[in-house]
């Protein structure tokens, strides 16, 4: 966890990149994360060093060979700012391009890497910040980025990019990802739902990642993330480094354009937060997509195209917008029978609709299914989040101390406290959704419903279909009641009456 010190510290050099003249977000995080890189490679190259000297063998694939010393980060770290900026600018960026590195996707990734810090106070300003992270602490690195990530958030159009951590975290607490799994997110973004599932695995199965076997998996073919945008992919593959996973499988990809043929049934575990931009022309969108179901509508094809990626047995936890729940139209109803059908349909939760504000405040739910081509679903678990923890407006201000916060708080939350944050209690009503949650009744905030229901109603799965509404029971008074209250309240008004006239008189 990083200090209140260095947020200070890196808020003074967010204003800093500001001042000169670098206001978008994810420029100043591209720029940031370019020398996060340079140190990390001079990090690597010393513990390259460290084993050659103890074991007095040459250094094993040196990234740093003598002409090249003058370009590391610990060299340049401590020449006067003008010079580190005419090193940086002129000698480090040409080099940090044609880098081959260890063949790792950060290296591919860096290729189209542009410097654009033209001040040297302003460069040697995020130098020194950089220079206090303890090379060492693999959480204080990765806290930091994402305290810096969380300022995409708060700053304006590009918003969109980033989900709600709290929510990621629900959803891979409820997927539980173990160390065998190929986990993909075929709209990876700043590559959170990765990140995420990184740090459980870390957390849950730090004994099975002592293999080296299992931990050459995790750093190399555990974790797969696409996108289309080169920053996003250059954020992202850095969010995974700074995480402690070596070389993830980030990668260019148009995933609804590009056909899915080399990828069919690879994965064994898919968590995603797609983008909805509508429809796309059927001309740029992959036929083996329109296999599955015909349409143009992004949130549809995008669940084609997990159910086309994920292995027999496979899962899957999506956020859809609430139309896919609910939708009349053929390709909506196809694919939900589909899901129901021909598949295993685990869960819908219902998510509250200011999840994403300020940026939109459209209803969206999780959606969790099961691979299987023969069906499955027998009751589909139904949950509805009225308060994640957070203000629904566009402050998104936190409701709770931050050890409250999130699926899994440090202590229980009383009642008041489930009632601003539904999380912990969504994720321990998941773990018992086939025993004690099938007798919950449907006026409760989940319950079970069997498939049969679902079909009767055309594959409809918006929660409010099935939702009971309890309604109050208002006790009536007798007639006889009544009518004594009104003589009351009449013969009172009557000696009002004759009292005033007497102090009138």
């Amino acid at each position: 966890m990083i200090t209140g010190e260095l947020k200070s510290k890196i808020d003074r050099v967010w204003d800093a990149f500001w001042s000169g003249g670098i206001s978008n977000p994810l420029e100043v995080i591209e720029q940031i994360t370019y020398l996060m890189f340079i140190r990390r490679l001079d990090e690597i190259q010393k513990r390259k060093e460290r084993q050659a000297n103890r074991t007095g063998k040459p250094i094993d694939k040196p990234i740093y060979v003598q002409k090249t010393e003058t370009l590391r980060w610990s060299w340049f770290a401590n020449r006067s700012p003008d010079e580190m900026l005419i090193i940086v600018r002129d000698d480090v960026f040409p080099w940090l391009r044609e880098l081959g590195g260890e063949g790792s996707t950060y290296s591919q990734h860096m290729k189209d890497a542009r410097f654009s810090i033209t001040t040297s106070n302003l460069l040697a300003k995020v130098v020194a910040m950089l220079d206090e992270m303890p090379e060492t602490e693999q959480d204080t690195k990765g806290d930091l980025y994402e305290y810096m990530l969380g300022k995409i958030a708060t700053a304006g159009q590009n918003g969109q990019f980033r989900t709600p951590r709290h929510i990621i975290q629900l959803i891979v607490e409820m997927m539980a990802p173990g160390p065998a799994d190929e986990i993909c997110d075929p709209a990876c973004g700043t590559a959170g739902f990765l990140v995420a599932s990184a740090e459980y695995v870390n957390r849950t199965h730090r004994e099975a990642l002592l293999a080296p076997t299992q931990r050459e998996h995790f750093n190399a073919s555990m974790f797969h993330g696409f996108d289309f945008d080169s920053t996003m992919l250059r954020i992202g593959s850095m969010n995974m480094l700074q995480h402690g996973v070596e070389n993830p499988d980030i990668r260019y990809r148009d995933s609804l354009a590009e056909s899915t043929a080399g990828e069919v049934e690879k994965y064994s575990m898919i968590l995603a937060n797609p983008p909805f931009a509508g429809s796309l022309d059927y001309e740029v969108t992959a036929k083996d997509l329109q296999v599955v179901v015909k349409t143009k509508k992004t949130e549809l094809l995008f669940l084609a195209l997990f159910l086309r990626l994920l292995k027999l047995g496979g899962r899957a936890a999506v956020i859809v917008p609430d139309g896919v729940l609910f939708g009349s139209s053929k390709a909506h109803k196809e694919l939900r029978r589909i899901l129901v059908e021909e598949h295993k349909l685990d869960a819908v939760v219902k998510l509250p609709s200011g999840v994403f504000k300020p940026y939109a405040g459209v209803s969206t739910a999780i959606l969790i299914f099961t691979k299987t081509t023969v069906g499955g679903t027998d009751n589909v678990w139904f949950y509805e989040i009225t308060a994640d923890g957070w203000s629904l407006d566009d402050k998104r201000a936190p409701l709770l101390p931050g050890d409250k916060l999130g699926p899994i708080p440090a202590e229980a939350l009383d009642d008041a406290e489930h009632a601003t944050n539904n999380l912990p209690d969504a994720l321990a009503r998941w773990n018992r959704r086939n025993g004690a949650e099938q007798k919950r009744a449907r006026t409760e905030q989940s319950f079970c419903v069997p498939k049969a229901d679902i079909v009767a109603h055309g594959y409809d799965l918006s929660l409010n279909r099935y939702k009971e509404i309890v309604h109050e029971q208002v006790k009536h008074r007798a007639p006889g009641e009544i009518l004594d209250e009104l003589a009351r309240i009449e013969t009172e008004i009557q000696q009002g009456m004759s009292e005033l006239k007497a102090m009138l008189g």
